[in-house]
């Protein structure tokens, strides 16, 4: 499956899909309608790209503004795929860490001012989506794709800012709230 950047500087290109049937990469409507959304977040922006299967949505990012992403992906063959698109687009303002998310992010102290969730809708893992909050930047944004049925998960720490269904997909859109 090949996925069309949709604008910015790679805008137009072309890149692999995650070449796994356990990924579900985002339909392109979707990603546009998401990329309009937060435009104004992502110049200069630290990204982190959670269960980033392709890592289109974090070469979007890039594409549109943002300074670094790092992706996590445990698939091998994924995490392999996202490794040659940011080589094909001489991407190298980015970190790819191989392993499952909820194992990576316990490990992680570095926070980011956009994270993207998108696990996989067969197994929405909104236990590790939870512990994501944590790695926002006070006035971050977190996005997490999820299917359109059922509620998305909720912090104490977080504000959910907006929520839209797309068919069987929904986005929800969290603020971390800022240190009293």
């Amino acid at each position: 499956m090949r996925i069309r950047v949709i604008a910015g500087r790679y805008g137009g290109r072309v890149i692999d899909g995650s070449g796994t049937m356990r990924t579900h990469p985002m339909g392109e409507r979707i990603r546009g309608a998401l990329f309009n959304k937060i435009a104004d977040e992502l110049q200069g922006a630290v990204i982190l790209d959670a269960f980033a299967g392709s890592g289109a949505l974090g070469i979007e990012a890039l594409s549109r503004g943002a300074s670094h992403v790092t992706f996590i992906e445990k698939d091998r063959i994924a995490a392999k795929i996202i490794h040659q698109n940011v080589e094909a687009l001489n991407i190298d303002t980015v970190k790819i860490i191989k392993g499952p998310v909820s194992s990576v992010v316990n490990a992680m102290d570095q926070q980011f001012d956009v994270i993207f969730a998108d696990p996989p809708y067969h197994d929405p893992q909104f236990s590790t989506v939870v512990t994501l909050f944590r790695l926002l930047k006070p006035g971050g944004l977190m996005i997490l794709s999820y299917p359109g049925k059922g509620e998305a998960p909720t912090g104490l720490e977080v504000v959910v800012v907006d929520d839209r269904k797309y068919g069987n997909a929904a986005l929800a859109f969290y603020r971390k709230k800022n240190a009293q």
